[in-house]
């Protein structure tokens, strides 16, 4: 067994599970390079929700933010999380928004993007393990760790080997909620291990308190990189500490060789951060615990607070435990899908409607509609015919790969944000999110030429040299 590889999440995980991902550029700048002198196996540092959080809560181009990590991280390789068809938005895209996104994230400076599928549905990783490859990154196909009476260890065995043959560089395994526990991960592990040739990276939250005994065993089971985050920014709904995890391996075979005095300083930068973070009450203290119950509910942390928020808009926060025992029936009904965005979403809004209406099924919102009919790929298991018939009717679903009744979308978008656009990964931000793009747009405009461009006439525009 070679030493253990670490993958450090302060810089995007970590801070999207504490703080919903508010942390800024700024207050990364100052330690990033400190960073690049530990030895990490990579820094995941974009991805995930920070695209659609710079734009819409910070007022900042998450492109910026990968170039400058980059121009500051020399010798680390940089790491990201794709959702698979769906990119860093919520709905799927066209296959030539997938090469462009692709293709633009690794110029600008990403080594290692892991991929992954709410339904663990591997056509939903292909366009984008293709293009990962074709522009020269390294392809981590992921699989979205869940547990239901039909997901044993040979679903996941069988998802591994056909990523593999996919072409995928590492196989991932995202254990989004923290279900998995010490000797499950042993066993997990050492099978996907003995099914596929390429390395196997597993990645933990800390919601159940499983995560760092999980981490031993799976190092002991010959898994070949684990995700922590530096100790301010650890546990709770985020990653097992790095340094304590560090320090338990010292003087075995696993040994990192992690200088504990690099690693003090990194964690006494984000000390201070954090501190900033509870007093304004966007590090709750209910993120930071141990909750035992995630293991009969399933439910991750934001998928949690999402729920809280809708039942008290309901004015219904009395029926919090209803809606929570509710959620694993409607996740049976739907074909048991992992809960991970968009999902947990899904199905948690669906329990809040069954329960607040007092009649199952009785609102169903469009995305419901949409997962039944097959937009979102295929679930483990078919949904039951009533359901179905329940949901949408007489109407067909959909077997094919649901990317290929996308028609390419590229040049309408490029065509929307022409009056905006400063750089080719405009057309990006557009394709995604195209309300916060807009108003990221006019704000970047209001700030170079004191005025937003789109109330002019094109003659009348006046660009500043």
């Amino acid at each position: 067994m070679a030493k253990i590889k670490i993958m450090e999440t302060v810089l995007r995980d970590a801070h999207q599970s504490l703080i919903a991902t508010r942390m800024t550029t700024e207050e990364m700048i100052p330690i990033l390079e400190t960073m690049d002198e530990v030895g990490y196996h990579a820094l995941e540092v974009w991805g995930g929700a920070t695209y659609d959080a710079c734009l819409r809560f910070l007022d900042e181009d998450p492109w910026e933010r990968l170039r400058i990590i980059r121009k500051r991280v020399k010798n680390t390789k940089l790491q990201m999380l794709l959702r698979g068809q769906n990119l860093l938005g919520y709905k799927h895209y066209a296959d030539d928004v997938v090469d462009e996104f692709v293709d633009k994230a690794i110029s600008n400076g990403i080594d290692i993007i892991r991929i992954f599928d709410a339904l663990n549905d591997p056509r939903n990783l292909e366009r984008s393990v293709y293009a990962t490859k074709k522009f020269g990154g390294h392809a981590q196909a992921t699989i979205s760790y869940t547990k239901s009476p039909i997901h044993t260890n040979e679903t996941f065995v069988e998802l591994a080997k056909e990523f593999e043959q996919m072409g995928a560089d590492s196989i991932g395994i995202k254990d989004m909620a923290g279900l998995l526990s010490p000797y499950d991960t042993y066993s997990l592990v050492k099978a996907v291990k003995a099914a596929v040739k390429v390395p196997v990276n597993l990645h933990t939250h800390g919601t159940s308190g499983f995560g760092s005994m999980s981490y031993m065993k799976a190092v002991e089971a010959g898994v070949d990189i684990i995700d922590t985050a530096i100790s301010p920014f650890s546990d709770g709904t985020s990653q097992p500490p790095t340094e304590s995890l560090v320090a338990a391996f010292k003087g075995t075979e696993y040994d990192p060789g992690y200088d504990m005095g690099l690693l003090n300083k990194i964690a006494a930068h984000f000390k201070p951060i954090r501190e900033k973070y509870i007093a304004n009450g966007l590090m709750d203290p209910k993120v930071m615990g141990v909750d035992i119950n995630t293991l009969n509910y399933q439910v991750p942390g934001g998928m949690l607070s999402n729920l809280v928020s809708q039942l008290k808009e309901a004015n219904a926060m009395d029926k919090f435990e209803d809606v929570l025992n509710e959620v694993p029936r409607v996740r049976e009904d739907l074909g048991f899908p992992p809960l991970v965005t968009p999902t947990s979403q899904i199905v948690g809004t669906q329990a809040v409607l069954n329960i607040v209406t007092g009649e199952r099924y009785k609102m169903v919102p469009n995305e419901v509609r949409m997962l039944v009919k097959g937009m979102y790929g295929k679930t483990t298991v078919p949904i039951k015919e009533d359901i179905v018939k329940l949901i949408i009717g007489d109407e067909e679903q959909v077997t094919c790969r649901p990317a290929d009744l996308i028609p390419p979308e590229l040049e309408a978008v490029k065509k929307e944000c022409a009056q905006y656009m400063e750089q080719e990964e405009d057309i990006l931000l557009k394709a995604m999110l195209p309300k916060p793009a807009d108003d990221f747009f006019k704000s970047r405009q209001q700030k170079k030429y004191g005025i937003d461009m789109s109330l002019l006439n094109e003659e009348d525009k006046v660009y500043p040299v």
